[in-house]
């Protein structure tokens, strides 16, 4: 009981708003559009990143880039809408293990070729 109470302390989250069913059928809601919505984004930008990187040609490469940054932009709105809705959570990461993280890649930078 405790380690779920100290789960639940380190979770981000608002509060749903909104009557979402406590026993789903098979019919889609505001949070399951939403969802598809940012997981097609997601893999959309994925798809584009690559594109990206392979455009050989000036006006395609700058075309690509303009649309990576839009559906970027689509993402970060429908992630903000499931957010406020509180239909996406995030885990807060305690501060040593951010720290050893910090320390761990700030080592690596030595390594790059060029300071």
């Amino acid at each position: 009981m405790q380690n779920q109470q100290n789960q639940n302390s380190k979770q981000i989250a608002n509060q749903q708003t909104g009557q979402l069913p406590k026993v789903k059928g098979p019919e889609m809601n505001d949070r399951d559009f939403i969802n598809d919505g940012l997981s097609t984004c997601k893999y959309i930008t994925d798809s584009l990143n690559i594109a990206v990187r392979e455009a050989s040609h000036d006006q395609l490469h700058a075309d690509l880039i303009q649309i990576l940054n839009e559906t970027h932009q689509n993402s970060r709105e429908l992630y903000k809408l499931m957010f406020q809705n509180g239909w996406y959570k995030l885990e807060a990461e305690d501060q040593q293990k951010l720290d050893q993280a910090y320390q761990q890649f700030s080592n690596y930078s030595s390594q790059f070729p060029y300071q």
